[in-house]
C-alpha cells in the first residue's frame, strides 16, 4: 500500500481486526443493500444508512452540515476520531461516505481494502449486536466545493481542453442502452446516453478480484491510456454518485491527482436535464 500517493486513507482488514477496541477509531459500514448490516457486521461497527443518514429527506441533494453533525455525534465520533468505513459492492457507498466526510472537512478517513467481502472472505467474525458509543457534539466546516461538480459548472465547461469527463458506470449504461446497472430497476433518467466528450472506464476495473484496489502502476496504466491525466481536471460521474465516488477515491487520494470532482447529480440528473446534451 505504501506504492499509493496517499497510503494513510487505505487500511487492510488485519489492520481493522488489530483495531477493533482502540477508542480513538471509529468503524462504520455504510452498503447498497441497506439490509446487510443487520445481517452481520464487523464487532464495534456503527451502520449508516446511505439514503437516509449520507442524503437530503427532502431536497435531492447530500446531507446537510447539520444533519451530518447530528450523524456524527450520534455515532460516536469526534473531530479528531479516525473513521474507517467499509461495505458491500466493493466499497460502493464506503466511498460515497468518505466523499462526503472530506467534503465536510473531516481529517482523518480511511476505507478498509476489500470492504465487507474480503472481511467475510477470511472467516472473520461479524455480530448482529448494535453498538451504543457516547454522543460526542461534532462540527463540521464548511463545504469544500473543489472536490464536487455541480451540472452548471459542467455545461459552462464542456468544450474545455484541460477538463476530461470520466463516466464510470457500464458500457451498457455508457452507451444508452441501459438506465441503471443490470440488478436495479431501470428508472433515474428520462434517456439514456452519456455527457459529450465522456470516457468510459467502469469502477470495476480498479478493483481486483477480492475487491482491494489494483496497483498504482494498473491504475495509472488503466485511466491514462483514455486520456484522463493528472494534467486535466477531472470530473467522475455514474448513476447516483457512489461508483463516481469510488473512482474519484481511487485518482485523487491513490493515484495523487490534483484536481478530481465527484459529479453526484450524475446521470440521474443531466439525463433528466432539460437542454443538456447527450451523447450515444
Amino acid at each position: 500500500m505504501g506504492e499509493y500517493a496517499h497510503p494513510e486513507v487505505l487500511v487492510s482488514t488485519e489492520w481493522v481486526w488489530e483495531h477493533l477496541n482502540d477508542p480513538k477509531v471509529r468503524i462504520v459500514e455504510v452498503d447498497v443493500d441497506t439490509a446487510a448490516y443487520d445481517t452481520g457486521h464487523i464487532p464495534g461497527a456503527v451502520g449508516w444508512h446511505w439514503k437516509r443518514d449520507l442524503e437530503d429527506p427532502v431536497v435531492r441533494d447530500i446531507v446537510g452540515k447539520a444533519q451530518l453533525e447530528g450523524l456524527l455525534s450520534a455515532s460516536g465520533i469526534a473531530n479528531d476520531t479516525t473513521v474507517v468505513l467499509y461495505g458491500d459492492n466493493n466499497n460502493w457507498f464506503a466511498a460515497y461516505a468518505f466523499w462526503v466526510l472530506k467534503l465536510y472537512g473531516h481529517k482523518d478517513a480511511r476505507i478498509m481494502n476489500g470492504g465487507r467481502k474480503k472481511w467475510i472472505d477470511e472467516g472473520r467474525p461479524l455480530t448482529t449486536e448494535v453498538p451504543n458509543y457516547p454522543r460526542t457534539q461534532y462540527r463540521t466546516q464548511e463545504p469544500d466545493p473543489s472536490i464536487r461538480a455541480l451540472r452548471d459548472q459542467i455545461l459552462q465547461w464542456l468544450k474545455r481542453p484541460d477538463i476530461a469527463l470520466v463516466d464510470v458506470r457500464s458500457p451498457a449504461e455508457y452507451r444508452g442502452e441501459l438506465l441503471a446497472p443490470e440488478n436495479l430497476p431501470q428508472e433515474g433518467a428520462q434517456r439514456g446516453g452519456h455527457i459529450p466528450g465522456a470516457q468510459n472506464i467502469p469502477w470495476s476495473m480498479a478493483v481486483n478480484e477480492d475487491g482491494t484496489f489494483k496497483s498504482p502502476e494498473e491504475l495509472r496504466r488503466i485511466y491514462q491510456e483514455k486520456g484522463i491525466t493528472p494534467d486535466k481536471e477531472i470530473i467522475a460521474y455514474c448513476r447516483i454518485g457512489e461508483r463516481s465516488a469510488h473512482t474519484w477515491f481511487v485518482l485523487k487520494y491513490l493515484l495523487g491527482y490534483p484536481q478530481v470532482r465527484n459529479y453526484d447529480g450524475s446521470w440521474t440528473e443531466w439525463g433528466s436535464l432539460v437542454g443538456s446534451p447527450i451523447e450515444r
